[in-house]
């Protein structure tokens, strides 16, 4: 059975990376190292000994600039101690299909390096953003979303509506033009939708939708099915005590389950 190593970047205002690394374990990773993005830079850690690169959420530099744009800057034009450009190495990693999860500000780099969408299989060149919140402010509540089974997405699968926490204040899908936005729909790239839990159908309504995205976008696969972004952090929810209507008995299927269908997928399972 392959193994499974998962690398989670962490560094310049990165706050998720522990829970992350430690939901990667919860479902089934062999490894899951927490790694500093300048350690990658100083070539003392190399990304093609892993299987699976994780974007945690936080804070990137404070998102001056705009959320991650700082970043997805140093991924785009910094070489590691090598001499090789780090966008050479993500190019490498994905041609070898490897995964790649964004969560929330991971999200926001994904989309302004250009890894998501991919619209038409074309990389690194930025199709959409995600703008502020609809409600001017920074929104921290639970959600709950609703997978497309007509996704290419490896992550999302077969799985049911999931619930899980947002915490951002830039979460709104904005499409270049509306072309875009007929594409994603006509390739199925909208992996997740915010939903209504009584109708489970994707909605516009806040704070069901607690950004304004656009049909209702939470997360975007690209055309391989081997990328995700997503705003909502499934890596909050990985024990049942994280919900909070769990001593009520209100349950809901687990953000882990995202991971479990990664590590299932890189096993050949």
């Amino acid at each position: 059975m392959a193994t499974v190593n998962v690398l989670v970047i962490t560094g310049y205002g990165v706050n998720s990376h522990l829970e992350t690394a430690h939901t990667a374990r919860l479902a089934g990773a062999d490894r899951a190292d927490v790694v500093h993005f300048s350690d990658l830079v100083a070539a003392r850690v190399r990304l093609s000994e892993y299987d699976f690169l994780i974007f945690p959420g936080g804070f990137l530099d404070g998102d001056d600039l705009g959320a991650a744009q700082a970043a997805a800057m140093r991924w785009r034009y910094l070489k590691d101690a090598a001499g090789t450009p780090l966008l050479q190495h993500l190019q490498d990693f994905l041609d070898q299909g490897k995964l790649i999860l964004g969560i929330c500000n991971g999200f926001q780099l994904l989309v302004k390096l250009g890894l998501l969408p991919a619209l038409g299989g074309v990389r690194f060149e930025r199709q959409v953003s995600l703008g502020h919140n609809d409600s001017a402010r920074y929104e921290d509540r639970w959600v709950h979303l609703l997978p497309n089974p007509q996704s290419p997405c490896v992550f999302t699968k077969g799985l049911p509506m999931l619930a899980m926490p947002v915490r951002h204040g830039e979460g709104k899908l904005v499409p270049e033009n509306e072309d875009c936005l007929r594409r994603l729909q006509a390739e199925q790239l909208i992996a997740l939708q915010y939903v209504d839990p009584d109708t489970g159908k994707p909605t516009q309504e806040y704070p069901l939708n607690p950004n304004g995205s656009i049909l209702a976008v939470a997360g975007l696969s690209d055309p391989s099915g081997r990328i995700l972004g997503l705003m909502p952090h499934p890596e909050a929810f990985h024990h049942v005590t994280n919900h909070p209507a769990w001593t009520r008995g209100e349950l809901d299927p687990p953000g882990t389950l995202l991971f479990v269908n990664a590590v299932r997928y890189l096993r050949g399972q």
